[in-house]
């Protein structure tokens, strides 16, 4: 059961700019349905009807113990301003809902990915595809806690794949803790003391951004990774054959998104910047789209969005670009 002390609503963050109350005026505050879990139940959906749950991870404790710059605990609440005003490019029969934030209290970072990670399997259960936003990428460990255990209770036996698009592998050894740079070793050895596969995708690692023994870890588990500079429309048919051979072996995927993988210009406002990362080009855009429209993603996040050394707001805008391209039709 959820501690409903580590719930935080945000009841007056929806709100922005009206042109109409007609379907094709409309902009995400108006269809958002906030719902305060301390009160009330995640509401059903018709049968048939697909439905899209918000969560917010107010959490940057593994970025502390991680040495990363802090400030992405006010992520979720920046991305809600900066989807606030996204244009309704999804069918009306979509149930677009808004379930608060998750917060980490007295540094607890271990209990705040539990009850996560229970938020997520709730709304699984509950037939919506989770969204959730960070917050520091800690935020992994607990997203495959809440998928892992509602495969369990629905889908056993089925197998999940991971499609990680940073540009750090996210591998190492808690060292005695755990942070945000440990959540998939974590998610490694839950699988293996399981006696289930490993299926990891990294897509964007840089070199400068990874020691050897990071690389000799991702071998020796069997991780697969795409090298950000592969991400170029020269290399796109190789990229989208690996990315699609990937997708092709797992039942599901959980795809994650750390926005430390795009270059300092674009996401200036991250944890971790990276001068070389990406480009959020056309080509890597189709990329991105191709993972949200196999129709094999249970759920998804977007982590590291830091306001403290966002510029003009660049990087909320451009994760709140991913978040358009995740929920439109």
């Amino acid at each position: 059961m959820i501690d409903k002390a580590y719930l935080a609503t945000n009841e007056n963050i929806w709100s922005g700019r009206n042109d109409g109350e007609d379907y094709d005026l409309q902009r995400w505050h108006q269809r958002i349905d906030v719902i305060d879990l301390s009160t009330s139940e995640i509401p059903p959906l018709a049968e048939n009807q697909k439905g899209i749950a918000l969560i917010g991870f107010m959490c940057q404790e593994g970025v502390k113990r991680n040495k990363g710059r802090l400030g992405a605990i006010d992520g979720p609440y920046e991305l809600r301003k900066a989807c606030a005003n996204l244009p309704v490019h999804f069918s009306k029969e979509l149930k677009l809902v808004d379930l608060g934030n998750i917060q980490c209290l007295n540094e607890d970072l271990e209990q705040a990915q539990i009850n996560l990670g229970q938020l997520i399997t709730k709304a699984l259960l509950s037939g919506y595809q989770p969204f959730v936003w960070g917050g520091g990428h800690e935020i992994a460990y607990a997203h495959y806690l809440g998928i892992r255990d509602f495969m369990d209770q629905k889908h056993p036996g089925k197998t999940l794949g991971i499609v990680n698009i940073d540009a750090h592998f996210d591998l190492r050894e808690p060292n005695p803790l755990p942070s945000s740079g440990t959540p998939f070793y974590q998610i490694a050895q839950d699988q293996k003391e399981r006696g289930e596969d490993f299926n990891y995708l990294v897509i964007g690692i840089q070199k400068n951004s990874n020691t050897k023994r990071l690389y000799n870890i991702a071998d020796e588990l069997g991780a697969r990774y795409i090298s950000g500079r592969r991400l170029t429309e020269a290399d796109k048919v190789g990229t989208t054959h690996k990315l699609v051979g990937f997708m092709d072996k797992v039942d599901f995927i959980y795809q994650t998104t750390c926005l430390d993988v795009f270059a300092a210009h674009y996401a200036p406002g991250v944890s971790a910047s990276a001068f070389n990362g990406i480009s959020p080009n056309p080509t890597f855009m189709k990329l991105f789209k191709k993972i949200h429209k196999s129709g094999k993603v249970i759920s998804s996040d977007i982590a590291e969005l830091n306001p403290t050394y966002d510029i003009d707001r660049r990087t909320a805008k451009l994760a709140a670009a991913l978040s358009f391209e995740i929920v439109k039709d």
